[in-house]
């Protein structure tokens, strides 16, 4: 038979020795990640070639070939924080009531009656703080005015809000004035005072509309936020990778289940982001180097990688007269 191989391959990586992944501890050969929206896949092998060379004309007579490498590379169309883990070898974290997460967010939003309605509730913990910006009529932000920082409870400030409301507003801008020119009015050369004035939240009365302010804040998650941690000292990891894929047949035009095995590859540590409104969407390429090892089933041999191809795919799988199959 020949074969046409056009198809991408479905992939799954298992684990090589048994720890953890996430939160969840793994036993050896259990499988870690399925990859199932590839746009490509590829195995590179590569290998050295050195000659001895003499005579008139000095041509090649002997060749010897070594270092031999292989590499399978796969593009993901879509990543998840799974996966994402995997290829760049970072630590991934649930929120959970015991090790929340804060999650950085901002809006901009009308003050109605001294009061703002934000669409989270903003944490208050840890001495966690919110900066509020004025708004000018356009809807840009008003750059003649400094962030004010503002902290909840304690040091007289206002008490910390209990849900999406925050009321008061103006007492809040008008302490964080105070407590900026406070800090800043000695051993700073270059300091101007804030003048309370221009944070005076004009009313609708007087000008039509109400005031808009841009709020910058963090949120406490204790469930449905996951975080990865991109160490310094943490790189990708080593697996079982199995890449099932399909190859046709060139005289019949029929497709026959086709499986590569490299049974320890380690995920090369590289990533790009690419975000942009326009163009193609990112994708995300995963680069895995080969070495030699024993697959599952043969302990006689190690391999860098073995390719299957099922010429009888009718009879596969199929019980064979005369075995025990239970």
């Amino acid at each position: 038979m020949k074969f046409g191989v056009r198809e991408i391959c479905d992939v799954v990586l298992k684990k090589r020795a048994p720890g953890w992944f996430g939160k969840l501890y793994l036993e050896k050969n259990a499988p870690v990640m399925y990859f199932e929206s590839l746009k490509t896949s590829s195995l590179e092998g590569q290998a050295t070639t050195v000659y001895a060379q003499g005579g008139k004309g000095n041509p090649r007579l002997v060749a010897w070939e070594g270092d031999r490498t292989v590499t399978f590379t796969m593009e993901d169309a879509l990543i998840s924080p799974e996966s994402f883990s995997i290829l760049s070898g970072a630590g991934l974290m649930d929120a959970t009531d015991g090790e929340p997460i804060y999650v950085h967010t901002t809006q901009q939003v009308e003050v109605k009656n001294d009061a703002i309605v934000l669409e989270k509730v903003p944490s208050v913990e840890n001495g966690a703080e919110m900066y509020l910006m004025i708004m000018k009529e356009d809807g840009s932000i008003d750059a003649d005015k400094i962030p004010l920082r503002i902290l909840f409870g304690g040091n007289g400030a206002p008490t910390a809000p209990t849900g999406k409301t925050i009321t008061g507003v103006q007492t809040l801008i008008d302490s964080a004035v105070t407590k900026y020119n406070e800090a800043h009015k000695t051993g700073v050369d270059k300091f101007v005072a804030l003048d309370a004035n221009n944070y005076k939240l004009k009313t609708e009365e007087e000008t039509g509309y109400n005031p808009i302010v841009y709020v910058d804040y963090y949120v406490k998650a204790e469930s449905g936020v996951k975080q990865i941690d991109i160490e310094a000292g943490k790189f990708g990891g080593s697996y079982y990778l199995e890449g099932s894929t399909l190859w046709r047949d060139q005289s019949t035009g029929d497709d026959y289940p086709a499986e590569f095995i490299v049974p320890n590859c380690k995920v090369q540590s590289n990533f790009t982001f690419t975000m942009a409104p326009t163009g193609d969407p990112s994708t995300f390429t995963f680069t895995l180097d080969a070495f030699p090892e024993y697959t599952r089933f043969n302990k006689t041999k190690k391999v860098i990688a073995a390719i299957q191809i099922v010429e009888d795919k009718d009879g596969f799988g199929k019980e064979v007269a005369g075995e025990n199959v239970p």
